[in-house]
């Protein structure tokens, strides 16, 4: 394969499956919980109603194992992309891994987990400091902070960005995650038509409905360096 300019755009969506080889929780477990809490409780908006101060503390917990993480050869696989390639990331995961690793241009799907942001004011987000949000930690016109997460039942809103770079381009890599969770999985659906993708997972996610898929049932840490090595040869 080979690419008419001189720098031709790849965008990757990665998922949990990227993360966890660098030994983090993927969302959801073969139990259906995640960290032993089930999603509905810690990761929505009623669970937020519920019991705000357990969501806190699972957050809080979240951000320690991510600091103590380390990005994996699939993270700094997809940052060598750039010496050829413009490579737009677009991730599902919460976490900073692709940005410890070196990525320049990544969108966050499904929000930071190192930022909180106001329960009132959607637009008052903030940087984390620390590890920890707090019962009575508030913005600056004094509402409750909350992780700057995408919960079940809310809007996504770089949906749109992600979709206007999907459709631009050249080459799409599907990295870690079994497209299972919407809209994000539907992003590889506004890739251009005969454009080639990439899919790296040891599950085969379904795609039956793509011409030019090339599936690597391989973890990320294996499959993105072996395609990244295949098409810096090929640039």
């Amino acid at each position: 394969m080979s690419f008419a300019s001189s720098k031709p755009k790849i965008v990757v969506l990665t998922g949990a499956g990227i993360s966890a080889e660098s030994g983090l929780a993927t969302f959801r477990g073969s139990d259906g919980l995640w960290e032993g809490h089930r999603v509905e409780d810690v990761a929505s908006p009623e669970g937020w109603a519920r019991n705000p101060e357990l969501v806190l503390e699972f957050y809080n917990q979240r951000r320690k194992a991510a600091r103590a993480a380390q990005p994996n050869e699939g993270h700094r696989a997809l940052v060598a992309l750039e010496q050829s390639f413009e490579v737009v990331v677009v991730t599902q995961n919460v976490d900073d891994l692709h940005e410890r690793a070196g990525s320049s241009h990544v969108i966050h799907l499904h929000g930071k987990l190192f930022e909180s942001r106001s329960t009132r004011y959607e637009e008052l987000v903030y940087p984390m400091t620390t590890d920890r949000i707090e019962l009575g930690d508030c913005c600056e016109k004094g509402h409750q902070l909350r992780p700057n997460i995408v919960w079940f039942g809310e809007a996504v809103p770089l949906m749109e960005r992600a979709i206007e770079e999907a459709a631009t381009a050249a080459l799409f890599m599907v990295v870690g995650t079994s497209l299972q969770v919407y809209p994000a999985a539907g992003l590889v659906n506004y890739a251009p038509s005969g454009c080639p993708i990439y899919v790296i997972d040891p599950t085969q996610p379904p795609l039956t409905t793509r011409r030019n898929v090339h599936f690597i049932a391989e973890p990320a840490s294996l499959g993105v360096p072996r395609v990244v090595t295949q098409l810096l040869a090929e640039a």
